[in-house]
């Protein structure tokens, strides 16, 4: 009982800061765009790195290295640094990523549904499917719209961090509760 009492906390905090954050990004909406970006560039740069030094460790330890890790992690470091060093070009590539990832992670959400039903109930059930219904036809609208995509994608990551953080924030009531 205490753990979920003490996660039920950590994840009010994080719902208040999601929608801090979100205000803020909508006031703001280019570093969002920005801020994104510059994420995106990051992780890209980590994960390069990470595929690396697993092709190089398993290459140590088998005599052989599967080559998509390699090539793939030199792909990923070049694309990390192209946009990292051109925010310009990295905010159009994030255009084009940002409505995939939404509507990847509506579906995931959407899968998860019946465990959120056992588990939460039926209020943050129906809570979350029409969030990600929502989700999925905001990520499909910017998908086949780029160039509206391109304008609006601040305000939709202001609005999407708000989202998350009163997700986060009904979660966490019904776990403290």
């Amino acid at each position: 009982m205490r753990n979920r009492k003490a996660f039920g906390w950590a994840e009010l905090i994080l719902g208040i800061l999601l929608c801090i954050l979100g205000i803020y990004t909508f006031i703001h909406p280019s570093v969002g765009v920005t801020g994104a970006t510059l994420l995106y560039g990051i992780v890209a740069l980590v994960s390069g790195i990470i595929d690396i030094v697993f092709y190089i460790k398993l290459e140590q330890r088998t005599g052989f290295g599967p080559a998509l890790s390699l090539v793939g992690g030199i792909l990923s470091i070049i694309a990390s640094l192209l946009i990292l060093f051109n925010l310009g070009v990295g905010e159009w590539v994030l255009v084009i990523l940002f409505p995939i990832w939404f509507i990847a992670h509506c579906i995931a959400q959407l899968a998860h549904l019946p465990f959120i039903r056992l588990m939460e109930g039926t209020g943050y059930y129906y809570f979350t499917l029409v969030i990600n219904i929502l989700g999925l036809l905001v990520g499909i609208f910017m998908f086949f719209t780029p160039f509206v995509s391109f304008f609006s994608v601040g305000y939709m990551i202001a609005i999407y961090l708000l989202f998350l953080g009163i997700d986060s924030v009904v979660f966490s009531l019904n776990l403290l509760s």
